[in-house]
């Protein structure tokens, strides 16, 4: 089985949630960023934390690398991951999303992201895919021009949507969110 390198985006300001670390908050006894790895076992090579400030707090949890253009939202991390792996592709995760489906990279081709069932309608999850290494200068370009949302930059590079069904892809906004 192929295991392309990955990703966790966990630069995100987690404003929703009263700031802080996101993938540092705990879910079930355990911090959110064990159940990606967990997740992610078995299915990927390296993995890479996207995050800035202190690395030591992600300390134990795998290498850490800052962005290298800051300041332009989940696209910053995604370049950062592009920039970041060898080989050709790299799987993108977002810290804290959860529940990973065992056939995740199995069923991704790049470039492509994830989406799920969600109260009866399909959502994208854009900040969950596989992308080719090689568009690092596009995706870099298309941030220098003043763009930042994700599906507009996975729309001009012909990303495919790859539906999942099932109880996965959870992710946390709220501080209740993190109760259940």
């Amino acid at each position: 089985m192929h295991k392309p390198p990955a990703v966790i985006l966990a630069g995100g300001k987690a404003t929703r949630m009263g700031g802080g670390d996101k993938p540092l908050m705990h879910w079930r006894g355990r911090p959110l960023i064990e159940h990606v790895l967990e997740g992610l076992a078995g299915q990927v090579g390296d993995i890479a934390i996207n995050a800035g400030g202190d690395p030591a707090r992600y300390a134990g949890y795998g290498e850490v690398v800052a962005d290298g253009l800051p300041d332009c939202g989940p696209l910053s991390g995604l370049l950062t991951a592009l920039e970041w792996a060898e080989g050709n592709e790299v799987l993108v995760v977002a810290g804290d999303t959860v529940c990973l489906p065992h056939d995740l990279v199995q069923r991704l081709t790049a470039p492509s992201y994830a989406a799920s069932l969600v109260d009866g309608e399909w959502r994208a999850h854009p900040t969950l895919g596989l992308w080719q290494t090689s568009l690092a200068p596009h995706l870099r370009a298309y941030l220098e021009s003043g763009e930042r949302r994700v599906m507009g930059w996975a729309k001009q590079v012909g990303a495919k949507e790859v539906r999942f069904d099932g109880d996965i892809f959870r992710n946390f906004n709220t501080p209740k969110d993190l109760e259940s």
